[in-house]
């Protein structure tokens, strides 16, 4: 929790917990990033919490004085708790007033799930952004402690209390269970991607990239930022467009975002007069994220008589979408398993009698070649196959998320 003292101060407009450069809230997202802690801003240890960039998302939200929000990101990411309700926040907070995210040298994992929900991510030529995933590790310590006449013993109630624990071997059972919540966490993440950037960059696109990371231009082309830029010029055109001033067009802009970004600001008031400040200067370099196009809206036909059906939940297609990547009938077919999750609407059940159906050397097929292949009988037994059944690809993820 904040100070009070310093939460009193916030609440009564006699403080502001972030930089303002005419009327722009500048929040820096530095270093390591985990959930809780008490101080606000960034912390000399070299990390910063999602608590403490939180609150400054809501000061910035509630002040009248804030037109817009630059996000300066350089972080290689960092928990997954609370990474996602914070990226909530900044896509709420995009709804009200202009955020764009500039990224000074990296924004990694973590910290590109928080700059792609920015309206516009711009990010320097020598500047990275990507690792969409998720990594967990376990370090088996038994042998040296055995080495050192140290014997552990684990006392546990309950079948999985002690899963994972340092002292043993990871069993293959747990490891299995720690792959499949990887993915489900992989899912999550490029789900609160796509939704933050809407059609620049999908949820099949987003899983696509494997968690790699991106540089300059590779980052825009992939449709994880929106330009190549300056930062400190790219700010001084947001602040310009958010004052209404004439702003210099970008060097490599993508014309869809800055057309965004200029209907966003045309109805935002430009202060009375200008107030005796140092010019404005753009916070470190920052990793952020593209800026969101609004995803196209389904509309019903005009003669319509009666309403169409509801499609199933995000979290049902998530379930949908996890049970056949992690089906054990997937292993060695992993690339037609995608194929199934994501250029379909096949149920796992279906998925899963399919994939047993299609010989393993074939897993780099295509949907539609297996579904219309002649000589292929997809209604024959399942093959057996490994009892469980992994996403190897998340074991390469490069970031903690």
């Amino acid at each position: 929790m904040l100070d009070d003292r310093l939460e009193d101060e916030i609440r009564a407009g006699r403080r502001t917990p972030f930089r303002m450069i005419e009327g722009v809230a500048v929040i820096s997202i530095t270093g390591s990033l985990i959930h809780r802690g008490s101080y606000i801003g960034e912390s000399f240890s070299g990390h910063q919490t999602y608590e403490g960039i939180s609150a400054q998302l809501t000061a910035a939200a509630e002040s009248p004085m804030v037109r817009g929000v630059a996000l300066e990101i350089d972080s290689f990411g960092g928990e997954v708790a609370g990474c996602f309700e914070l990226a909530d926040e900044i896509r709420a907070l995009s709804a009200q007033k202009p955020v764009w995210a500039f990224i000074s040298a990296h924004a990694f994992s973590a910290a590109y799930a928080i700059a792609s929900q920015a309206d516009r991510i711009i990010i320097p030529r020598s500047g990275g952004a990507g690792s969409i995933g998720v990594i967990c590790m376990h370090a088996d310590q038994s042998e040296r402690l055995e080495a050192n006449g140290v014997r552990v013993t684990v006392i546990a109630a309950g079948a999985h209390k002690g899963d994972a624990n340092p002292y043993e071997p990871l069993p293959e059972a747990v490891r299995a269970d720690l792959q499949r919540e990887c993915e489900d966490l992989r899912l999550l993440f490029a789900e609160t991607v796509a939704e933050g950037r809407g059609d620049r960059l999908t949820l099949e696109a987003a899983l696509a990239t494997e968690a790699r990371t991106f540089i300059g231009a590779q980052a825009v082309e992939a449709g994880l930022a929106d330009e190549v830029d300056n930062p400190r010029a790219a700010f001084e055109r947001f602040v310009a467009q958010i004052n209404g001033r004439p702003a210099p067009a970008p060097s490599t802009a993508s014309k869809q975002g800055a057309e965004t970004m200029t209907d966003k600001t045309a109805t935002t008031p430009a202060p009375a007069a200008p107030t005796a400040s140092a010019p404005a200067q753009p916070a470190p370099e920052a990793s952020t994220p593209e800026q969101p196009t609004p995803a196209p809206t389904a509309t019903a036909p005009e003669a319509s008589a009666t309403p169409a059906p509801a499609g199933p939940s995000a979290s049902d297609e998530r379930s949908r979408i996890s049970a056949i990547l992690n089906h054990p009938e997937a292993k060695g077919r992993e690339d037609l398993a995608k194929s199934f999750a994501f250029e379909s609407d096949m149920s796992a059940e279906d998925a899963a009698k399919h994939l047993a159906a299609a010989p393993k050397q074939g897993a780099g097929q295509s949907l539609s070649a297996v579904m219309h292949a002649e000589d292929t009988d997809l209604d024959a037994p399942a093959a057996t196959g490994p009892d469980t059944a992994t996403a190897a690809d998340l074991a390469r993820a490069r970031h903690a998320n």
